[in-house]
């Protein structure tokens, strides 16, 4: 499974592709980041965003697309730009028909290193570490779209099980037929 992970940014959005499977050495196949200046107007951000990922899917043609969750922070203006970024990922997957999976940080956190509470530094140190890397990816947007990569690849086929097993499950439940609804009489007391 090759995967691109997208760490949403406006200013910087990290991107990282990770190629393997769960229980196997993984590879990196490439990271980067895709700036925007911070005095350009929202519109053009956002189009420069949408570039840059279109080129690292053009370059890694990769098999889905794993974007972090965006999570409430107390900084709206931070929030809404990584959300609108977060968009431009899914949209650009969704133009070529690739699944997207969300991951919140946490779920990244505790995939790469066993700790949902963990720092960057230790996620990073993992990042490296797993993916056999003489250096940590800097900057540490980059390192974290790793970590995405890294987290889907281990945490799809679990995911793909219960999905399987959630469908199996609705098709053996019996489906009450929908009836007219009947009246409801009063009785008097």
């Amino acid at each position: 499974m090759r995967v691109l992970g997208v760490d949403p940014g406006l200013t910087r959005c990290g991107v990282g592709v990770v190629e393997g499977v769960a229980g196997r050495p993984l590879t990196m196949l490439g990271v980067g980041v895709v700036r925007t200046p911070a005095d350009a107007e929202l519109g053009h951000r956002l189009v420069a965003v949408e570039r840059g990922i279109e080129e690292w899917l053009d370059e890694h043609r990769p098999d889905c697309v794993a974007v972090e969750r965006v999570f409430a922070q107390h900084n709206v203006r931070t929030v809404m730009g990584t959300a609108q970024a977060s968009a431009v990922a899914m949209l650009c997957a969704a133009r070529r028909g690739l699944p997207v999976a969300l991951h919140t940080p946490s779920e990244v956190k505790a995939a790469v290193s066993g700790s949902g509470r963990a720092d960057k530094a230790q996620v990073g140190a993992m990042v490296t570490r797993l993916l056999r890397l003489d250096a940590l990816p800097k900057p540490a947007d980059a390192a974290d779209a790793l970590a995405l990569a890294i987290c889907h690849i281990w945490r799809a086929p679990v995911l793909n099980r219960l999905q399987q097993a959630q469908a199996a499950a609705a098709a053996r439940t019996p489906r009450v037929p929908r009836t007219a609804a009947v009246p409801v009489r009063k009785v008097p007391r």
